[in-house]
Order: structure tokens, then sequence, then C-alpha cells
């Protein structure tokens, strides 16, 4: 069994609390701007404090215990399982800013351990697995843990000095994260500007979809016989595929249309042979440029996610999706070049997503790294 080195302890976060653990408070929220406010439950992300996730509320003395202060940590107790247990360090983004109910606060005694080494260390995929075996609900949409759980986070912690060095270490990869999500930002919001120029035209022809192209469901497969590693993509009704398979039914290049689910009415392009779905439709025989389409088609996703029908499990129904109507160029050139420019954006923003991507995963890998330090 590896020993620890001199100085590194294997304790649980109660070891390291300043003070006790307390949910915080839900109020009505307020009509008009207070100059007081609460957090959303989707305030606390994997990046942070996400600042417009508020709400204003009026001034009262439960809303005054649970304001927040520099150095406070906040755990989301009741969420999704993927999100249930996240944190952030609260560094007064918000003035005069509460947290809700759904959340515990504490803070940690700085002669011990340092802030910024603890934040990092509560978004390592084992602490998140940690909360997230831990949980427990009626709802598989929704589960909890407790005070209980929290205090018995488990923590491998170096000395103070130590501490500070790999937070300062972590920080050059926040950096580079946060320079890559705001150029990816850009990115997207140059791609809209793009759309919103190139996608409309004056003397542009009009068409149901069903002019333009062939709509057609794909087949269900047996979710049992699902790979984790096959050859292709099962594009079933959601953004990312379902599962894999070693069998296709439908060419690459191919425009999908979500067809049920919370998702139904995404746009996808599946530059591969896949494998499409009961929940999916595909379009084939197009009439004009395939990529023009796609873009055009993105360009109205919301409008058609707007056809859905359905309470429990919406879906779009094919008669709307072929009745959908769109502008588009009669010159195939035109169509090409559009194409062209708009899907040079998306090749930028993938590149950033993959850059984005691959920090992620390296500063996980170095976190990782750095506690192994620990032992002998």
């Amino acid at each position: 069994m590896k020993k620890l080195k001199d100085g590194w302890k294997n304790i649980h976060l109660k070891d390291i609390l300043s003070d006790d653990i307390r949910n915080g408070y839900s109020p009505l929220p307020a009509e008009n701007e207070t100059g007081y406010w609460v957090l959303g439950l989707g305030a606390l992300t994997d990046n942070g404090l996400n600042k417009d996730e508020i709400k204003p509320v009026h001034f009262e003395k439960r809303v005054e215990k649970s304001l927040l202060e520099f150095g406070d940590f906040l755990v989301s107790r009741s969420n999704t399982p993927d999100k249930v247990g996240r944190s952030i360090l609260f560094k007064n983004e918000i003035i005069n800013c509460s947290y809700p109910d759904l959340m515990m606060r504490f803070r940690i005694n700085e002669t011990l351990a340092y802030p910024y080494f603890i934040e990092q260390y509560l978004k390592t995929k084992s602490i998140r697995a940690y909360f997230s075996n831990s949980a427990s609900g009626s709802s598989k949409s929704m589960v909890k843990i407790n005070k209980s759980i929290l205090e018995k986070t488990p923590l491998l912690l170096p000395p103070l000095e130590e501490q500070i060095q790999i937070a300062e270490t972590l920080s050059t990869w926040d950096n580079a994260i946060q320079t890559t999500e705001k150029l990816l930002e850009n990115s997207r919001q140059q791609k809209k500007a793009l759309m919103q120029r190139l996608l409309k035209g004056n003397d542009w022809l009009q068409a149901d979809l069903a002019e333009l192209a062939v709509i057609s469901k794909g087949s269900q497969l047996n979710k049992n016989t699902l790979l984790d590693n096959g050859q292709y993509a099962v594009i079933n009704g959601g953004i990312e595929p379902s599962g894999y398979t070693d069998k296709f039914n439908t060419e690459s290049h191919t425009i999908t249309i979500s067809e049920g689910g919370n998702s139904c009415g995404y746009i996808g392009f599946q530059k591969e042979k896949f494998w499409c779905g009961g929940h999916c439709y595909a379009l084939s025989n197009l009439k004009i440029n395939c990529l023009f389409l796609y873009q055009l088609l993105k360009y109205n996703e919301e409008n058609i996610m707007r056809l859905r029908v359905g309470s429990g499990l919406p879906n779009i129904q094919k008669k709307a999706l072929e009745s959908f109507s769109l502008s588009y160029p009669q010159d195939i050139n035109e169509q090409q070049k559009i194409a062209e420019i708009l899907s040079t954006a998306d090749q930028e923003i993938e590149t950033l997503q993959r850059k984005l991507e691959c920090l992620k995963l390296e500063k996980g890998a170095l976190m990782q790294r750095l506690l192994r330090d620990g032992y002998e």
C-alpha cells in the first residue's frame, strides 16, 4: 500500500470547515429590481458562477442572513444527477446576492486549507462522482445530497504551501480555458451575424421543405443491441448519438432533424454514414445545395422547434415539417458560396471547441497527477 508523503493527509471536508454548513433561503422573486438578488439553480456551473442566473428579491431578515460573502463556497444540494454537487467559490461577482434553499454554503479554515485549492479539488471527477453516487431521490431527474454527505467529502490534503502551488499551476489552465471560451463565444456570435446577413434576400424564391427534399423517418434499433464503440453512430432524436452499431441505413452528408424528445427540432449534419433511428428524420433527394439547406434550416432551428406538439414526450409531425416555409436563392452558385462562408465559420467554431475540450482534459489530468505526487 502506498504511503503518503510527510505533511499530506487523507481527511474529510468537515475537518477543514470554519463554520457549520447551512442551507439557503428561497424568497418570492420581486417584480422589479430592488438591489438585492437570489441565485437561480443554474447559477452554479462547472466554470464558475453564471452571473445571469439571478432574480430580484425584497430585502428581509432571512435574505440578509443568506447574503453571500467573499470566500463562501456554494454546493448544489438538489439537481439533476449530472449537476448535483456542483460547487463554486464566491468572489463577490454580485453585490447583495443571497443563495436559495437548494444550495448549501460553507467556509473553510484558511489556516488549514487554501480556498482556491479546495475550489479546484471540488471540481475533480472523483469528487463529482462521489456526490453523484451518494445522491438519492424518488425521481431519476432530480436527486439530492445532504449536509452529512458534504461533510464526509474525501480529500487528499497537501501541506498549505503545496496547496497554493497546485492552485496557482491550475490557474494557468483556467486562464487558457477562459480565453478560449471567450473566443468560442465571439465566433458563435460572428456566425450568427453572418447567418442574419447572408440568409435573407429580397428576390429569393419561397418553397415548403417538402418541395426541396424528401423527409423520411428512420428505423428503431433495440436499445440492448447498441454498442459503445461501433463503426456507425445511431442518431435517434437527441443532439448526441444514442449509441453505436456495426451497420448503417443512411449515407454520409445527410441533414437530420430530431423528431422527438426535449431536443426535437434540432438540426444536425451527419458527415459519416450512420443509422437513422425511429425518432429522427433524414432529408434526401435535395433540390438545392445540401450544405446551404443545412445552414438555412439551422438558421430557422428555433422556429422549427416551435412545431413540437405533446406534453409528455414532445414530437414534431412530418406534415408540419413538410409545410415549413423557406426562402432561398435560385442561383446554385450563390447557394454554394453562402454555404462555404458559413461552413468555414463552423470549422472555426469546431476547432475552438476541440481546443477547449483538450484544455479541460489536460487540466483534469494535471490535477490528478499533482495529487498522486502526495504518495511516495
